[in-house]
């Protein structure tokens, strides 16, 4: 079991956030962004920024290569309609994407928007770090919470739209 800090605060004692979070023992700040047979997508927990998704699959897997054939059909359709919504409805240009096979929590893709502030920090992979820690640290407050909390409520009713229409 690890302890794991939300952004709100809370510590939380799981094996694996990933399964917590997918199979529902803990619900996301905001809830489900978006759900399918093989992903859950939500806000990431950690870290109050805007838009910033989590795209975890259902299954308890580590790598790409895992994926079966109707999961990777699944993961690129999810990620791609996430992103249009980023794009269409927060105004998000762009977005690192990070996933990494030795994580302590089981396949996931972040969907980081990058916003003017995290400047400072650089623009390469490396700038992630950082600017996630400036955001937990320095922007945990009642009004961007809040912001963070509109932009999940935005996001779900344009991929909920888009999904009823597409």
């Amino acid at each position: 079991m690890r302890k794991i800090t939300l952004s709100n605060g809370k510590e939380v004692e799981v094996e694996c956030l990933s399964c917590a979070l997918t199979n529902g023992l803990i619900e996301p700040d905001g809830g489900v962004v978006l759900e399918t047979e093989y992903f859950h997508a939500h806000q990431d927990v950690a870290y109050p920024i805007k838009g910033l998704m989590i795209l975890a699959s259902k299954r308890h897997i580590k790598c790409f290569d895992e994926l079966t054939e109707e999961e990777k059909i699944d993961y690129i359709q999810v990620l791609t309609r996430i992103r249009k919504a980023q794009r269409d409805v927060l105004g998000i240009d762009y977005v690192y994407y990070f996933y990494n096979e030795d994580t302590t929590h089981h396949f996931h893709t972040w969907m980081v928007p990058r916003y003017g502030w995290m400047a400072e920090f650089g623009r390469s992979v490396e700038s992630l770090r950082p600017a996630l820690l400036h955001a937990r640290h320095k922007m945990n407050h009642h009004e961007n919470i809040d912001e963070v909390m509109g932009a999940i409520d935005v996001l779900r009713e344009e991929l909920t739209h888009s999904q009823s229409n597409g």
